[in-house]
């Protein structure tokens, strides 16, 4: 770990300390950390082919013409990358959708970028959690081995 010393001003120090207590970081350094890990995602231009789990949310108005089966029929068609899809109704007509998706960045967000161009779909997010995919061979009772991948999260992309 390297040592880097910063000068900032007392009003930024002061949010900085406002955002360590909201946040639970232990110290400042922590909480700096934290902010540069999230600044430096947000500037990245291009999604390459670096794993990833990603988290897409948006507000969806169910009254638009077969969105409420297109959305879940872009799930389907990405079955190998979708691991969980909860739907929360808002009121009559709008909905907080929320999916759990993995694979590569630049799949995902593709994905991400399709959904919140349609028609319907408003307030859109995307959220990446970059990771390291590696593969582990584990033996059973019986002698019987067999390799699956795993992910360990990265901390950052």
């Amino acid at each position: 770990m390297q040592r880097i010393t910063i000068t900032i001003d007392d009003d930024l120090a002061a949010e900085l300390d406002a955002h360590m207590t909201a946040s639970g970081a232990s110290g400042r350094s922590e909480a700096i950390r934290d902010l540069v890990r999230r600044g430096l995602a947000t500037v990245r231009t291009e999604p390459g082919d670096e794993r990833c789990y990603g988290v897409v949310s948006c507000a969806v108005d169910q009254s638009v013409r077969q969105l409420a089966a297109r959305i879940p029929q872009g799930r389907l068609d990405r079955h190998d990358q979708t691991i969980a899809a909860l739907s929360v109704p808002l009121d009559h007509t709008t909905s907080i959708d929320v999916a759990v998706m993995r694979g590569r960045m630049s799949d995902v967000t593709a994905y991400a970028e399709a959904l919140f161009l349609e028609r319907g779909v408003m307030h859109g997010s995307l959220g990446l959690i970059p990771v390291a995919e590696g593969t582990t061979k584990h033996v059973h009772e019986h002698g019987h081995s067999h390799e699956h991948t795993h992910y360990k999260v990265q901390s950052s992309l």
